[in-house]
């Protein structure tokens, strides 16, 4: 997460708050009182409503549209903070496991979660700190010799069998891996690919077919 946050307060301008969105090139920053109280964010998004883009009320097929006309007058008009942020807060706490905050950016199509301690505000986790978890992994060591492997793809594939409708059949000999079996879907098929070159690496025999195939 990013610790050095930049914060506005509720009585800052709209304009302050889009000029330090632009020079600090990030697209919302958390919305503060003086005790360091989280009270919610000013996005792109709440800007985009504004009357300086010629809107006077929702975006159509946005995600936070309100029933209240004159909320949305003084969302797209006022010059506060507080008049155009989105009081309504999804927050995580710092021992939050990276799946969870995954599944959070992901379920309600938000950019960023406030860390939270305490009820205090210490940092931000964004998509782009979950591209630098993924950038820095690395393929797992393939597995050596033939038991070694068979035995590894099977573990691998049992793990899996939630997303599959039935497990293959996994033979290793002199170092080459066979596959065979049925499946109900190519992307089946894609995942016991994947499970096997995990272990193996590519070039494997495929002798999986999909149902219904001729």
């Amino acid at each position: 997460m990013t610790r050095n946050v930049v914060t506005v307060s509720p009585a800052h301008s709209v304009w302050h708050a889009a000029r330090i969105m632009l020079t600090g090139g990030v697209s919302g920053l958390p919305v503060v009182d003086d005790t360091g109280r989280l009270l919610g964010l000013i996005t792109e998004g709440d800007l985009l409503r504004r009357s300086e883009l010629g809107m006077s009320g929702p975006i159509v097929g946005g995600a936070e549209q309100s029933n209240d006309p004159a909320r949305e007058f003084v969302r797209s008009r006022s010059w506060k903070v507080a008049d155009v942020m989105s009081p309504q807060v999804i927050t995580v706490d710092e021992d939050t496991p990276v799946q969870k905050v995954a599944m959070l950016l992901g379920v309600h199509r938000i950019k960023r979660l406030p860390v939270m301690r305490n009820g205090r505000l210490v940092g931000v986790v964004s998509r782009a700190d979950l591209l630098k978890v993924v950038s820095a992994g690395k393929p797992e060591p393939e597995v050596k010799g033939d038991d070694a492997a068979r035995r590894a793809i099977l573990a691998r594939l049992q793990d899996a069998m939630v997303y599959l409708s039935r497990q293959p059949t996994v033979d290793v000999a002199a170092g080459r891996v066979r596959v065979a079996g049925t499946v109900r879907s190519s992307a089946e098929r894609d995942a016991i690919r994947m499970i096997v070159e995990s272990v193996a690496g590519p070039g494997f025999d495929d002798r999986i077919e999909i149902e219904g195939e001729q």
